[in-house]
């Protein structure tokens, strides 16, 4: 089938939810994929943060096709090795006992507003503005892009937002009804917005203090991509609850909720949720990443293509800032043409995005070279020249 012919079943057969870029890709190798054309493109967003290991990583082919060929699922009635040993591995990389395993960053949000109101018994929440946790309802409500969220007013649970990055802002906001409090280390949607050091800590000390949960949501910051397995850790603290998705099992679908609190039998369930083929995928991903040491690549060619990158800053008159932390980097613009570059840069063939008008976006693989940086950084010269 050629691409026409595909695009056209696309546009009749599938809901048109996303604005695809015109190009299709049928195969993929460590850093790079292949359209249909066999034209070669530098992949620095890797499904959204998806594939840490980049693509067809053999290590997870042969989870994936081991486990594949021995037992797929048999749902959560029964017990089963893949998902408890994950399970084990998380609470040792998070310091919380428990996990609850879903599909996705929105389904663990949903499960983390579950968890909440259980423990706590209330109802409110507070978030922060430019926030981003899912698409579903519950996670939509805590989604802070009034462009998402009014068409589907009203939306459950109550939520109010304060200022990213300002802790006392929290303060204000906190009532006898609030339950809990939802924070990204770094807000990936919004454009890579980084809070100062500590911003974390004092979000720590202000929920104890008025006994309310701290819900970290390391969905785009967590599996290594800022140099540390979870992003929090950066800050020596220790969050109430945890949710992680994305890169978990590079590429295959699975999302997890942590904490050491618990629900009751029947509180909640995932038919699928933690089934054998996501969770060996999972435990490979985490066990490659281990023993390649690929949370200090990610730290060293961060801090190397940020470099890189500020230096590109100091001699084009187009870039405001560079920020991020490990392999999370915006380049914000100082005007709204980041999705023009990222059109200009797919076409010399890279892969970037623009989260916002005048921010692009830089979530490469943790497996990334110093080669592959500076072709990165090349493309996206000649991308703003033109």
């Amino acid at each position: 089938m050629n691409d026409s012919e595909l695009k056209a079943l696309d546009k009749k057969h599938v809901m048109q939810t996303y604005k695809r870029f015109d190009v299709v890709f049928n195969r993929g190798e460590g850093c790079y994929v292949y359209d249909t054309n066999g034209k070669k493109y530098l992949d620095f967003m890797c499904g959204i943060a998806t594939s840490p290991l980049g693509h067809a990583n053999s290590d997870v082919a042969k989870a994936i096709t081991d486990q594949a060929n021995t037992l797929i699922s048999v749902s959560n009635l029964y017990y089963s090795e893949p998902p408890i040993l994950l399970a084990q591995k998380l609470s040792e990389l998070s310091g919380l006992q428990k996990c609850f395993f879903s599909h996705s960053g929105a389904d663990a949000s949903e499960t983390a507003i579950k968890l909440t109101k259980r423990v706590t018994g209330k109802t409110e929440f507070i978030a922060f503005k430019n926030s981003f946790h899912g698409r579903t309802t519950g996670s939509l409500a805590l989604t802070w892009k009034h462009r998402l969220r009014e068409p589907f007013l009203p939306l459950s649970p109550s939520v109010v937002f304060a200022e990213f990055g300002e802790a006392q802002a929290v303060e204000k906001l906190i009532t006898k009804d609030t339950a809990g409090l939802f924070v990204e280390p770094i807000q990936g949607e919004a454009g890579i917005v980084v809070p100062l050091d500590g911003f974390l800590k004092r979000l720590r000390d202000i929920c104890t203090k008025h006994k309310i949960l701290l819900i970290v949501d390391e969905v785009q910051t967590g599996v290594g991509r800022t140099g540390s397995f979870f992003a929090y850790r950066r800050e020596g603290i220790q969050p109430d609850i945890v949710t992680a998705a994305k890169g978990l099992a590079n590429g295959v679908p699975i999302g997890v909720c942590l904490s050491n609190f618990d629900f009751e039998p029947g509180d909640h369930g995932s038919t699928l949720g933690g089934n054998n083929l996501s969770a060996a995928a999972a435990l490979a991903t985490i066990e490659y990443i281990e023993k390649n040491e690929l949370l200090l690549n990610a730290e060293e060619m961060g801090n190397y293509l940020m470099q890189e990158l500020q230096a590109v800053k100091n001699t084009c008159d187009l870039i405001k800032d560079v920020r991020g932390a490990g392999l999370m980097i915006g380049i914000i613009l100082k005007d709204d043409n980041a999705q023009k570059i990222t059109q200009q840069a797919l076409e010399n063939g890279l892969i970037c995005n623009a989260p916002t008008p005048d921010v692009i976006r830089l979530l490469p693989p943790l497996i990334i070279t110093k080669k592959q940086a500076d072709d990165c950084v090349s493309i996206l010269k000649k991308a703003m020249q033109a």
